[in-house]
């Protein structure tokens, strides 16, 4: 994933609580708010077995990812044309790929569960129950973003 700007990317997304995935097929663009988790090079998200999205991505694997952290609308004055927003924004575009190994899978869904513990708790982790079965495994389906390219923007004044 070449950006010069990468251990922003890392932040802006490693600090996210929601991946904006956009899709599109036969014509028809399609947009989600997801959990997700992240490992620097992809992005891992899970879904059910069957619906709307999971049509959206077998028939077309590109897709279009956004995050933003720290928005902040700036008001100066009473003219609205003077108001502006503070933020930081990650955008990218990759290829999504159902997992089908179940080590594999795993993986992916702890990464999802190390995106939402504590920062703080260095062995809150390790305390999370992460023994997936293979019944709950067999009952979802976990996805991997490969990035292809990712930019960041940001405006915090």
């Amino acid at each position: 994933m070449p950006n010069s700007n990468q251990s922003e990317i890392d932040a802006v997304i490693r600090a996210g609580q929601v991946c904006r995935l956009a899709m599109a097929a036969d014509n028809e663009p399609y947009l989600l708010p997801l959990s997700f988790g992240y490992d620097g090079k992809g992005l891992y998200i899970h879904t059910a077995k069957s619906g709307r999205k999971i049509d959206f991505m077998r028939a077309n694997s590109r897709v279009c990812f956004e995050f933003e952290q720290d928005v902040l609308l700036k008001r100066k004055g009473d003219n609205p044309c003077g108001w502006s927003f503070s933020f930081q924004t990650v955008v990218g575009h990759g290829t999504i790929a159902e997992l089908t190994d179940d080590d594999e899978k795993r993986r992916g869904l702890e990464h999802i569960v190390r995106q939402y513990a504590d920062p703080d708790s260095a062995s809150q982790y390790s305390k999370l129950d992460t023994d997936f079965s293979k019944k709950m495994l067999d009952r979802l389906c976990v996805w991997r973003i490969e990035i292809e390219s990712a930019t960041v923007r940001k405006h915090l004044r």
